[in-house]
């Protein structure tokens, strides 16, 4: 038997055996279909970036707070690895969202280019001892 896979299958299979855990829980507010989406979004943006084992999302309203800052969203993303965390408040709970995720695709990126580097820099070692013979 002969199977050709594409790249598109092998993500449609990677989809199917991987499966990441979402906690989304919401204080002080109601979780509608939109802020769902939209966290799903978000998750699915970071995870092009790198591969999450389960994410955490913590959606705060709160009243008493300056109407600037009323909706904060709190992300802990779960990396073999160390772990990554970002946090942001603005006025609207998807505009929060908006800006706790490019923290987060900061952090992701920054953690890639250290990881390549590494890479890198343990290759070019092991090429050095073989030239110099040590």
């Amino acid at each position: 038997m002969n199977l050709r896979l594409s790249a598109s299958h092998g993500a449609e299979l990677k989809r199917i055996f991987y499966t990441m855990q979402i906690h989304i829980s919401p204080r002080h507010l109601t979780l509608t279909a939109s802020i769902h989406q939209h966290v799903a979004g978000v998750v699915a943006q970071l995870e092009e970036l790198s591969e999450i084992i389960a994410v955490h999302c913590v959606l705060v309203k709160n009243d008493a707070a300056d109407p600037n800052d009323r909706f904060r969203a709190k992300f802990h993303l779960a990396l073999p690895g160390p772990d990554i965390y970002g946090e942001e408040s603005a006025a609207d709970l998807h505009v929060a969202l908006d800006m706790v995720t490019k923290q987060l695709e900061r952090q992701l990126r920054k953690r890639k280019t250290r990881l390549t580097d590494k890479k890198i820099s343990t290759a070019q070692r092991k090429t050095r001892r073989v030239k110099t013979g040590t």
